[in-house]
C-alpha cells in the first residue's frame, strides 16, 4: 500500500511569537527533527506544506526528499494547508498520514498502529494515548472530498468528531507527543529530549 506523510509546518506562530518550525533542536531546528523522523518511518512520500516564515525555513531547514507545497492562505487555520496539499499527494497513494510540524517525538507504534487501521481499510483513524486523541491521523483517498471542504482551524478535529464518518481509534502505551505552542512548551521538549 502507497502511503503519503503530510507534515503541516505552514502556521505563523502566533502564540510563540517567533517562528517555531525554526528554534534550535536536536544540532538543527525543530522542523528538521519532525522531518527526519517522518521520514524515517519510509512513507513512499513526504509533503511539508509551507506558509508563515517560509523563506526563512527555506534558507535554513534541510528539505531534500520532501516535496514542499505553500499554503498561502496559511493564515486561515491549518485546514488550508491540507487543502493546499492534497493535489500534491501521489495519484497512486491510498491516502496519508498527518502530522504536525512541532512534534518530533512521535513514536514508531503510533505510525504501525494507524497504518495497521488503514490496511484493514479504515477511512479515518486517530491514535488514543495514555493521555487522550492525538497526531498523528490517517485519511483515506475516499476523504479527500470533505477534507477538501474544510475551513479554519481545528477543522479536522471537528470532522473527525461529527460522527459523520466511521473513525478507526487505536490505542498506543504513550503520553501524546509533545508539541510546541507556547515557550514553556518549546522548553518541556528541550528537557524531556
Amino acid at each position: 500500500m502507497i502511503v503519503t506523510a503530510l507534515v503541516l509546518a505552514a502556521g505563523s506562530s502566533r502564540r510563540l511569537g517567533q517562528p517555531k518550525q525554526l528554534l534550535p533542536f536536536r544540532e538543527a531546528t525543530l522542523l528538521d527533527a519532525t522531518i527526519e523522523t517522518v521520514t524515517g518511518f519510509g512513507f513512499a512520500q513526504t509533503i511539508v506544506t509551507l506558509g508563515g516564515a517560509a523563506p526563512e525555513v527555506r534558507e535554513t531547514v534541510d528539505l531534500s526528499g520532501v516535496d514542499v507545497v505553500d499554503s498561502v492562505h496559511h493564515t486561515n487555520g491549518c485546514s488550508s494547508s491540507i487543502v493546499s496539499a492534497l493535489d500534491a499527494i501521489n495519484p497512486k497513494a491510498a491516502g496519508f498520514v498527518l502530522f504536525l510540524g512541532d512534534q518530533p517525538g512521535v513514536p514508531s507504534a503510533a505510525v504501525d498502529s494507524l497504518l495497521d487501521a488503514a490496511a484493514a481499510g479504515a477511512e479515518l483513524a486517530v491514535i488514543e494515548y495514555n493521555d487522550g486523541t492525538g497526531h498523528p491521523f490517517w485519511f483515506a483517498r475516499s476523504m479527500f472530498g470533505p477534507l477538501a471542504d474544510l475551513h479554519g482551524d481545528k477543522a479536522v478535529w471537528k470532522l473527525l468528531e461529527s460522527g459523520q464518518h466511521e473513525t478507526a481509534r487505536v490505542r498506543v502505551d504513550a503520553d501524546i507527543p509533545l508539541d510546541v505552542d507556547t515557550w514553556e512548551d518549546y522548553q518541556q521538549l528541550l528537557a524531556n529530549d
